[in-house]
């Protein structure tokens, strides 16, 4: 990728295992401020356990991940949850606290890291929650939504805090049509009208190539192509041809690795 804007996210050489089992194997990749950055691959591929290392969940067996010029594996306690709160999450399940109404759920962050009164926590959150167009639902619990509802209202608690970079695990996964095109537009929207930075985990590739700026795909640990979403659309790699035309045949094999069939027999 070009390097005309500061990249905020810059990932070297990120190898990670669990146990014997090699996951990442030198991930390199850079997130410039302002842009909304895609990375593809198959569940399975390490998307998500590239993403605990954005967060410090995480540490690499070698490489790094740096957020806002800090390598985030060399950061103390303190430091690493300073570097947390300049990040929103939009977590795969939407992570919402069953308990709290969505007034509450918006409203957590902000009286846990801020010292707002309530009277501007209750107007932020409104205003938080008229951004993503569930403003009159303030006073529903997490049972009462719909699926869409339910991710609109988590995309409006990662951004409840005014984070520098926003990172979204599988938003897409589990939506109707209708609601996987709204939820693609806000994070395209709000993105450019906060001047915040998106990285865009998924497997879901049309929404994706539609609102993100530079594209990753990750397949056995690495990343095997990049580009602009025009780019990828044309591209001849084999395993991006066989992720865009989702076809059987191709890099991805179905089998998990293993045996001859019949050895088992």
């Amino acid at each position: 990728m070009k390097q005309s804007t500061e990249n905020l996210v810059e990932v070297s050489d990120l190898h990670f295992a669990y146990g014997k089992r090699q996951v990442l194997k030198g991930i390199n990749l850079t997130i410039p401020r302002g842009k909304v950055v895609a990375i593809l691959g198959v569940s399975g591929c390490g998307k998500s356990t590239l993403l605990h290392h954005f967060g410090g969940q995480l540490k690499p067996s070698s490489g790094s991940v740096k957020v806002l010029g800090k390598v985030i594996h060399e950061l103390n306690n303190d430091e690493l949850y300073a570097m947390r709160r300049e990040m929103g999450m939009m977590f795969q399940v939407s992570g919402l606290f069953s308990d709290l109404t969505v007034y509450d759920n918006l409203a957590f962050p902000m009286r846990e890291h801020t010292d707002l009164s309530e009277e501007m926590i209750r107007d932020l959150v409104l205003m938080k929650l008229q951004a993503v167009g569930l403003r009159n639902a303030h006073g529903l619990m997490p049972k009462d939504l719909s699926g869409g509802m339910e991710r609109r209202v988590a995309l409006a608690r990662a951004i409840a805090i005014d984070p520098t970079l926003i990172i979204y695990d599988e938003p897409f996964a589990g939506l109707d049509p209708i609601s996987l095109n709204i939820i693609a537009n806000l994070i395209r929207k709000l993105n450019d009208a906060l001047g915040v930075t998106s990285v865009v985990v998924t497997y879901d590739m049309s929404e994706s190539l539609k609102i993100a700026d530079y594209v990753y795909f990750i397949h056995d640990g690495v990343v095997v192509a990049e580009g602009g979403a025009a780019e990828m659309l044309e591209s001849k790699d084999p395993f991006v041809h066989q992720f865009i035309h989702a076809e059987p045949d191709g890099p991805v094999a179905f089998q998990y690795p293993s045996r001859p069939y019949a050895e088992d027999l």
